[in-house]
């Protein structure tokens, strides 16, 4: 007859059974491991909430001693950097589009003048506010850059311009969300945080699926080529993902009141790429993984990064450059920039094109790695 009293031996047999067999699942132990390790190093190190040193545009018709000061003062503070001295206002609404420069602004004709004649005169500055969170303390920082750098100017006879009101004030026109409606940017961008986690954690399980239904056997056995199996397990999910991006479309539309600017056939087109990205990814950690569990610990551990340095949740201009890098890897970012500037800014394909190779580049490796990880499990 078994003893019902609580035996230290028996349970100290067990815990280091629990410790051989976590062990032997070194994946498993390492994921236990890795994952809160990424999530320290992302929020302590990657995520700001202040961004700085944002690409700006200047459009000075002003050549005075005024305007130097004021794009002096704005070179030196580490809210903005100048990367382009503007000829024309079409050239900066050309980089506002493709999201260049995150701001322009034009410091008019006649600046000085005015200043001189205290009548007040006006900058105007264009904010891309699809990203509200990326743009707002730098806004609110301009008013004193540009007093501090014209207080140094104000001297003698236009001493007294110092005193309030401001010597000039900045009318911004925040472009592209300009009610600041925190659904326009964080709509768009569910579109890839909801196909990312869907895609990569449904294929995650394919083959891994087919190893634990002991199914495997007879799919090896077939006349099956390794790409065929793959493209046949990733082509149904892509309709899949167009059935999700649909309904993301209409309760964007119809919920939350999202203005749609540029073609859904386009989005629809160039969405293709970042689908079939995401399932090779899933398909790829499901011949890694030797069961189910560890599978989707995988795709949770891609999916982590995806959505914290993509741009979704924090300003990616805000993270360090080694975010940054590791960001502009993954197909998350850069989706979420076609798909806020088709849906917000009206974007066409030459503005955007340029977003579209590192995701060729990223499907085209990922799927090498699951040809070549198939052909092991062949073995």
């Amino acid at each position: 007859m078994k003893s019902s009293r609580f035996s230290p031996g028996r349970f100290w047999a067990m815990v280091i059974k629990e410790f051989v067999q976590m062990r032997r699942d070194r994946l498993t132990f390492g994921m236990m491991v890795g994952i809160p390790l990424m999530q320290l190093i992302i929020f302590g190190y990657a995520i700001n909430n202040d961004p700085r040193h944002l690409p700006m545009a200047v459009l000075s018709l002003d050549n005075s001693p005024f305007s130097r000061s004021i794009v002096a003062g704005l070179q030196n503070s580490n809210y903005f950097d100048l990367t382009h001295h503007l000829a024309d206002a079409a050239t900066g609404d050309q980089l506002l589009q493709t999201g260049d420069v995150q701001f322009v602004l034009t410091i008019p004709a006649g600046f000085a003048r005015d200043l001189v004649r205290g009548e007040q005169p006006s900058l105007l500055l264009q904010a891309d506010a699809a990203d509200p969170a990326a743009t707002s303390f730098a806004m609110s920082a301009l008013d004193i850059i540009v007093r501090q750098g014209l207080d140094r100017d104000l001297t003698g006879p236009l001493v007294s311009l110092r005193t309030t009101p401001a010597p000039a004030q900045t009318i911004i026109h925040r472009l592209y969300n300009p009610e600041i409606q925190t659904s326009y940017n964080i709509v768009p961008g569910l579109m890839g945080v909801v196909l990312t986690m869907t895609m990569v954690i449904i294929t995650s399980l394919a083959i891994t699926r087919e190893h634990e239904r002991g199914t495997m056997e007879n799919l090896l056995c077939t006349p099956v080529r390794p790409l065929e199996v793959l493209l046949g397990k990733i082509v149904p999910y892509i309709v899949v993902g167009y059935i999700q991006m649909g309904l993301i479309l209409l309760a964007a539309v119809f919920l939350f009141k999202v203005p749609v600017h540029g073609s859904i056939p386009l989005l629809l087109g160039v969405s293709f790429l970042f689908i079939a990205a995401n399932l090779a990814v899933g398909v790829t950690f499901s011949t890694i993984a030797s069961n189910q569990l560890q599978a989707v610990q995988m795709a949770f551990f891609f999916f982590l990064p995806s959505i914290l340095l993509s741009g979704f949740m924090f300003p990616f201009r805000g993270m360090p450059e080694w975010a940054q890098g590791i960001g502009s890897v993954l197909p998350n970012t850069h989706f979420m920039r076609i798909v806020r500037g088709i849906i917000l800014k009206g974007a066409t394909l030459p503005e955007f094109a340029q977003e579209l190779l590192p995701m060729a580049v990223f499907l085209v490796v990922v799927l090498l790695v699951a040809l070549k990880r198939y052909r092991k499990t062949l073995d």
